[in-house]
């Protein structure tokens, strides 16, 4: 068994804590066929990351403003069908007391809080989304906040992430970092500490000292 100590726990949301594939995969479809993009690749690099930072990959810089603006009316008119939690994230989550985690995401703050709340998770007490940082994922700006507002230092925390970007942001942060292969192939994470299937095999711990991640 695999142990990870921190005095708290930097949770990402999409891919980790919620399943939201079928809504993000919506939305990004028909922003792709309006803005005249390959949807393949576009899907190949959002994960984990800002939407205006993937949307600057695909657009001439005159017509960022209004593609982001696009994508995020969008995101935010998509139901909610289909997103749930991913195994082990519900008995994780009610494990920790709220002052023990945060929730890290490069969604905005009101979408990512309806999915939480579709897939009957607990809502964090922090919750650092895209408009808190100026720059995204993989760059450490939102786990550096996070423990910031907690209290902590970022290598005092643990991060848990399923997408390259949020893997290289929280190492880059300093942290140590549980990934989950439920978007991404393992070989894609070996940035991390350890990776995991899901959260199903792991189980949290509060200690006087902080939280441990135990990982079957």
């Amino acid at each position: 068994m695999a142990v990870l100590h921190g005095k708290r726990i930097l949770f990402d949301i999409d891919g980790t804590l919620v399943d939201s594939t079928a809504t993000v995969e919506r939305s990004w479809g028909t922003w792709a066929r309006e803005y005249g993009v390959d949807y393949d690749e576009v899907l190949k690099v959002c994960h984990g990351r800002r939407t205006e930072d993937t949307v600057a990959q695909f657009v001439a810089p005159q017509q960022r403003v209004a593609a982001t603006a696009r994508l995020l009316a969008l995101q935010e008119s998509a139901d909610l069908d289909g997103v749930l939690a991913l195994p082990g994230a519900h008995r994780l989550l009610e494990a920790l007391p709220r002052s023990h985690w945060a929730a890290v995401t490069s969604g905005p703050r009101t979408l990512m809080a309806a999915r939480l709340a579709a897939a009957r998770l607990p809502a964090p007490k922090l919750l650092i989304g895209a408009e808190d940082v100026s720059t995204g994922k993989p760059d450490p700006e939102s786990y550096l906040k996070a423990a910031a507002a907690l209290g902590f230092e970022a290598q005092e925390c643990l991060v848990v992430e399923d997408a390259p970007a949020g893997v290289g942001a929280g190492r880059a942060a300093g942290a140590q970092v549980l990934a989950v292969t439920t978007t991404h192939h393992a070989d894609e994470l070996t940035d991390a500490d350890v990776v995991v299937t899901d959260l199903s095999c792991v189980s949290v711990e509060v200690t006087d000292s902080g939280v441990a991640l135990l990982i079957a």
